[in-house]
């Protein structure tokens, strides 16, 4: 299943900033980066709830926000793009 992650870690203190790193963090391990605060993430439902579980360890719920869409299938009915950033196809061929 693809899943959007969107996150927003206040910044203005120094452990709000490695806050913001910790998560960023914990998104590259598990998707790629579509945009500074946005993530896409192929996972099953256990990698799904693992990375649910890990960002909500490292946020802070009384000054954060963090949001998870679940895309359902068909993907490419309900996810367009624009611009000069295209993510990969997880699905797609390997060319190397």
């Amino acid at each position: 299943m693809l899943i959007i992650v969107t996150y927003d870690v206040c910044t203005e203190t120094r452990e709000g900033r490695r806050r913001l790193r910790r998560v960023a963090k914990v998104c590259e391990s598990m998707g790629q980066r579509v945009q500074k605060s946005v993530f896409e993430c192929q996972v099953n439902d256990m990698q799904h709830e693992q990375l649910e579980r890990a960002l909500l360890a490292e946020i802070d719920e009384s000054e954060d926000s963090l949001r998870f869409y679940r895309i359902t299938e068909p993907v490419q009915l309900r996810v367009k793009q624009y611009g000069t950033y295209r993510s990969i196809d997880f699905e797609g061929p390997l060319v190397v």
